[in-house]
């Protein structure tokens, strides 16, 4: 035999038949509690998520788990290399092959030889630019001190 049961608006707890109030608000809303305790909370505005006896709270923070679902597994995307313009694949894991220290070694020469042309260029625009005649400088004055006050 199925016995019809309604739902507690508050605790959404079971409430068998016989047991439990209807509340009608002046709107036309209706709420069915199953005990006086949850009646009575709703009535003073409490929110049956933030009470950790109610089934809200448990869903809220994932308590109980039977009721959560299990993760499903997320497929990563498999790693792999194209061809960049200009560059073979061939010669792309060549590079990579190469030790560290000789890939640390080519930037190196490869700065050098940076900072050379850099050098060159600032002397060769150094000499091209007329250096401007020194202004003679005024005689400052000295600003007069006030002597403090001793106490």
């Amino acid at each position: 035999m199925v016995i019809k049961c309604g739902e507690c608006a508050f605790t959404e707890y079971r409430v068998y038949p016989g047991r439990g109030r209807r509340y009608i608000q002046k709107d036309g809303k209706s709420y069915f509690f199953g005990n006086s305790k949850a009646e009575n909370l709703f009535h003073l505005g409490r929110k049956a998520a933030k009470l950790r006896w109610t089934p809200v709270w448990r869903r809220m923070h994932k308590k109980g788990g039977a009721d959560v679902a299990r993760k499903t597994r997320t497929r990563r995307a498999q790693k792999f290399q194209k061809a960049i313009v200009g560059m073979s694949l061939e010669e792309i894991r060549q590079r990579k092959a190469k030790k560290p220290e000789l890939r640390q070694k080519a930037a190196a020469e490869k700065e050098q030889k940076d900072k050379a042309k850099k050098g060159a260029a600032k002397a060769a625009a150094g000499k091209s630019a007329a250096k401007p005649k020194a202004q003679p400088q005024k005689e400052k004055v000295a600003a007069k001190v006030k002597p403090s006050k001793k106490r």
